[in-house]
């Protein structure tokens, strides 16, 4: 079954690669792409793709999540990523000098600015992994439950490995370093495909490729509402409501062996990092970089009459600044069930926190 879907899919691959890129061939390439999605959501999760399973389907390694944010390890063997979970966490995981030492899932915790992070020392992939090649559906599951994926790569080797690995990342519905398009899709009943776009789009979408895609998903009746400039592949990816959009930092490794020129020219790229793990050079700018990729910000507690507790504080997950409400039901989903106000400075569940606040929390008694 599964060669068959794969010769499809080079099949298809094949036509894309030979079709020219212009107005007069968006509908036709929309059309494959969408055929191309299909077919790999089938070949991870069994016939039927998303709604389907299979025995066989990628699981990922059985790790209990733990600690207030998950962060995983994900590159080619002997890249030094057990190196760098030691350095991190004091966890010892088995490196040598030969590739696939790792062969099963590690998990570590780091402490940093009073949050505990998990790490996880995942085995070596290799191109392919996305199709099953060397355990990679179990590495490239587990990675997708990640709040940040760290992809190590040896600053020696070529950066062809970035590519790879992105590709098969992206094979596996991971989206790195993107966020989930502004595009709603709402199903109906009847009256056909409604179409709208609030901004100009300039990368390929319009309302033929709309119902060609749709169609393709069986879906003949629907309001398609596109707030951003999106891709089709993007458009796809909103139809499959499958996919896993997680931040990436690229940490190049063993720089030891880079010249001061070479490491010039790889400051230029967006979210990288350098370090050396087995001379621990740079690893605490890698882990400010996890912070701040992460969106943590820390909270202090007060009990009252007692001074603040700042070796233990609440870790919360937020783009913007969070409220009061959504600290509360961090704590637990069930104290908060209105706002208390209380001296020396007054807030209700709607106030926004800033990192390093400090809140105390006065349950009111009685009826006033």
């Amino acid at each position: 079954m599964s060669d068959a879907v794969m010769k499809q899919i080079e099949e298809i691959e094949a036509e894309m690669a030979r079709t020219q890129k212009n107005k007069a061939t968006n509908y036709h390439l929309g059309t494959l792409k969408a055929k191309l999605a299909k077919l790999r959501s089938e070949l991870i999760n069994g016939p039927g793709g998303k709604s389907a399973g299979s025995k066989d389907a990628g699981r990922g390694f059985d790790v209990t999540k733990s600690g207030d944010t998950r962060i995983g390890l994900v590159g080619f063997p002997s890249v030094g990523k057990s190196t760098l979970l030691t350095t991190l966490t004091g966890t010892r995981s088995e490196a040598a000098a030969y590739e696939f030492t790792t062969l099963t899932c590690i998990p570590g915790t780091m402490k940093y600015k009073g949050a505990r992070i998990q790490v996880l020392d995942l085995p070596g992939i290799i191109e392919g992994a996305a199709e099953g090649k060397g355990r990679g559906r179990q590495v490239i599951s587990t990675a997708r439950t990640c709040n940040l994926i760290l992809i190590v790569l040896d600053a020696a080797k070529p950066l062809t490995h970035k590519k790879i690995i992105e590709a098969e990342l992206f094979s596996f519905g991971i989206r790195i370093n993107q966020t989930y398009p502004n595009v709603k899709v709402v199903k109906k009943e009847n009256g056909g495909i409604g179409y709208q776009e609030m901004t100009p789009q300039t990368k390929g979408m319009n309302a033929e490729v709309c119902r060609m895609v749709l169609k393709e998903y069986k879906i003949s009746c629907a309001e398609v509402i596109l707030r951003e400039d999106i891709t089709v592949d993007q458009f796809i990816d909103v139809i499959e409501g499958n996919r896993a959009y997680i931040p990436v930092l690229y940490v190049f490794n063993k720089i030891d062996a880079l010249t001061i020129e070479e490491l010039d020219i790889l400051d230029q790229m967006p979210n990288y990092v350098p370090i050396s793990s087995q001379h621990s050079w740079n690893i605490e700018e890698l882990m400010e970089e996890v912070w701040s990729k992460c969106n943590m910000m820390r909270i202090y507690t007060k009990p009252k009459g007692q001074i603040p507790d700042y070796d233990e504080p609440v870790i919360l997950h937020s783009e913007g600044n969070p409220s009061v409400e959504e600290f509360c039901n961090r704590i637990h989903r069930s104290l908060i069930d209105q706002s208390a106000k209380h001296q020396p400075q007054r807030c209700g569940k709607e106030h926004r926190l800033m990192d390093e606040d400090i809140v105390q929390l006065v349950k009111k008694s009685g009826g006033g």
